[in-house]
């Protein structure tokens, strides 16, 4: 398995961004995936995950109503969507994934991720 993300860079307070992981090796149909970052000194935060089979979308109370999930299979790719952006977003944004089916209510779990690619940095500063 293999995840390289990609997209983050420096913006300002309210700006929007995207940011990718292409993934390879692995199923979706067999594998959860999420975006998890992490700020400097501070434990790793679990932002949105999409849920194999189903591919329902779920959403940490933390970005609900301000980043959104997407994936397109067809060049086997995750996104996400950062509007609103503010400085306390800043951080390295992770692509995760896992095979084992722990179910939805363990996503913000970090522990669950088998699988983990090498981050992007975003800095929201004026």
């Amino acid at each position: 398995v293999q995840l390289v993300e990609s997209g983050g860079g420096l913006v300002q307070p309210g700006d929007s961004l995207t940011i990718s992981c292409q993934f390879s090796g692995l199923s979706i149909e067999t594998y959860d995936m999420s975006w998890v970052r992490q700020a400097p000194g501070k434990a790793p935060e679990w932002l949105s995950a999409i849920h194999r089979g189903d591919g329902s979308i779920h959403y940490g109370n933390n970005v609900k109503g301000r980043f959104t999930l997407s994936r397109d299979n067809a060049v086997k790719t995750l996104f996400l969507h950062m509007n609103s952006l503010r400085p306390e977003d800043t951080g390295v944004y992770y692509c995760a994934a896992t095979a084992v089916p722990y179910g939805s209510s363990w996503f913000p779990d970090p522990r669950m991720y088998d699988f983990w690619g090498q981050g992007t940095q975003v800095t929201v500063s004026s």
